[in-house]
């Protein structure tokens, strides 16, 4: 079933599909041209539906429940993966998973934000919100890829940087700045794809990168939509006014340099179908690992640096 109210119709439609299927196939009544024009309906109707959808509706497909999320796409892009653990002076922040892996024949580190199925995974994972240990792990394992010269996969997917007294008595904001300055001179290609969420300082502190893609259905903004409508209105219900204001689609965002490539999903969002959505990233991933491993490391450290240098407009007086 659907969570969201602008996909009840196909859902409503595809269980009618299954219905006439188990109907004809016990009674050993033909009824396969109805199932053709049903199924042409669908088609029209999932077209139709999601060649409109409001940036509100993008954020709600990135939430979906039963997207894929870092570990999913690890079993299906990789093969031979290594977890490591800890950052070597707190903890290990099980919201922020890394390792090694091997993406067809390159071997690479991944890293990325993972969420839980349900309320107890949920906990454990702190719904993706990383502490301050999970940037510092993240930062870990990038020096250990630029050492062993191993190309960096990150895959951010979170509301935002977990805001609780812990996260803050043990650096949240400095583990964070620090990642922001250090991941500027990783000497080894650097690709990071949105996957789902991609909240304000959260997702930013691992995602300094050579290439930042985006899925079709995912966002990427400073803060989430019903945290801006708060701010703005003192009321969340104003969130899909605010998400249409933050501009937070991958159209938008390819439009003002912030990334480089949207990577389509399969007609409905990723959740649809994970192996066509997991082979259409491992794809994209492939292709700009390619081209960056082509540069010498001080023309690649050269534009990183330019390419963040030079996102957002100002004006003078």
């Amino acid at each position: 079933m659907s969570n969201l109210d602008f996909d009840k119709p196909i859902v409503e439609l595809e269980a009618k599909i299954n219905e006439f299927r188990n109907f004809g196939s016990h009674r050993n009544i033909n009824i396969v041209p109805e199932i053709k024009k049903l199924e042409q309906k669908l088609e029209k109707m999932k077209a139709d539906i999601y060649s409109k959808l409001s940036p509100w509706q993008r954020v709600q497909i990135a939430r979906h429940p039963r997207r894929p999320y870092t570990l999913d796409y690890i079993r299906l892009m990789t093969t031979e993966f290594v977890e490591l653990h800890g950052d070597r002076l707190f903890a290990d922040d099980l919201a922020l998973i890394a390792g090694f892996a091997r993406i067809n024949h390159r071997n690479a580190v991944i890293m990325g934000h993972q969420k839980g199925r349900d309320t107890k995974e949920s906990v454990m994972r702190n719904f993706g919100c990383a502490h301050p240990e999970g940037y510092r792990k993240a930062i870990r394992l990038m020096n250990l890829a630029e050492k062993f010269r191993l190309p960096v996969v990150i895959l951010i997917d979170t509301p935002g940087a977990y805001p609780g007294i812990g996260a803050e008595e043990r650096g949240q904001a400095q583990a964070i700045a620090a990642n922001l300055r250090d991941m500027m001179k990783i000497a080894t290609p650097i690709v990071a794809c949105v996957i789902g969420e991609g909240g304000s300082g959260g997702a930013l502190g691992i995602g300094v990168a050579d290439r930042v893609c985006m899925l079709q259905h995912a966002y990427y903004s400073v803060i989430s939509p019903e945290g801006c409508a708060s701010i703005l209105w003192r009321n969340s219900i104003k969130a899909p006014e605010a998400a249409n204001a933050l501009r937070l689609t991958g159209e938008d965002l390819l439009k003002f340099g912030v990334v480089d490539e949207i990577i389509p999903e399969p007609m409905g969002g990723a959740h649809r179908d994970p192996q066509e959505a997991a082979g259409n990233l491992k794809k994209a991933i492939l292709k700009h690992i390619k081209e960056l491993s082509a540069k010498p490391v001080e023309e690649l450290l050269q534009e990183r640096y330019q390419k963040f240098r030079t996102i957002g407009a100002f004006a003078t007086t």
